[in-house]
């Protein structure tokens, strides 16, 4: 198994800092960064090879503790590709990465590749869910939110439960958490556009344009029709 500081030599090696300092703009991020691509990422975390539990949680705590954020994104990649492994029992470290994570491209792979499939195969997990929609920590409510996107993409998940959710957010006036809404909504749609218009259309007029813009993508022509004139109060 690679070494944290062989991880990170690993990432700087190929980093690029003209990159570095526009992703650093880009993010509004506080971290160091490398300027690594994510497909370097993906095949660095890949190169880590197997861990048993305990040691990936190790390897994950410390990869955080680093201040670089491309670090940080082996130590999600690590998670994601290892999500089998995971349980209950792992939603208090997510959840602690999620607070001090600062940045979409960070959380939203934890929260959809990582907590999603961990609280679909263990239903039990939806009081930890509950407890996340109403935190104060908006990233914390837009991981509940984008924790449903994946189950519900595939046709499965509990609409029901993200619906609760989103109709409590849907007045917010945060641009993450307006957004995650209609991109939940967007991909129940793929598969299931009845269930997504017969929640939207009654709620339209409270939805604001970045939910809107998302969430009709795969409705129907009419429905979208009908959806956006609900919307624009016509």
């Amino acid at each position: 198994m690679a070494s944290v500081a062989e991880i990170e030599a690993a990432l700087a090696a190929v980093g690029d800092p003209v990159r570095a300092d526009h992703e650093r703009r880009y993010l509004k991020s506080t971290r160091k960064h490398y300027g690594t691509g994510m497909p370097a990422v993906h095949r660095i975390a890949k190169g880590v090879g197997r861990l048993d539990h305990a040691t990936l949680v190790d390897l994950v705590e410390a990869l955080w503790q680093r201040p670089a954020f491309e670090c940080c994104a082996v130590a999600v990649d690590l998670l994601v590709h290892r999500v089998k492994t995971l349980g209950p029992a792992d939603l208090p470290l997510i959840e602690r990465l999620i607070r001090t994570s600062g940045t979409w491209a960070l959380v939203d792979n934890l929260a959809g590749n990582a907590v999603g499939p961990i609280a679909d195969a263990h239903p039990e997990t939806g009081v930890v869910l509950d407890r996340w929609a109403g935190d104060e920590d908006f990233w914390v409510r837009r991981s509940a939110l984008l924790a449903h996107l994946v189950p519900l993409r595939r046709g499965g998940g509990d609409f029901a439960r993200f619906a609760r959710y989103a109709d409590a957010m849907l007045d917010e006036r945060e641009f993450f958490i307006r957004k995650a809404i209609g991109w939940v909504l967007r991909d129940a749609a793929r598969t299931r556009p009845e269930l997504v218009f017969d929640w939207l259309l009654p709620r339209a007029a409270r939805a604001s344009g970045v939910t809107m813009r998302e969430a009709v993508k795969y409705l129907t022509e009419d429905q979208r029709a009908a959806v956006l004139a609900a919307h624009r109060g016509s």
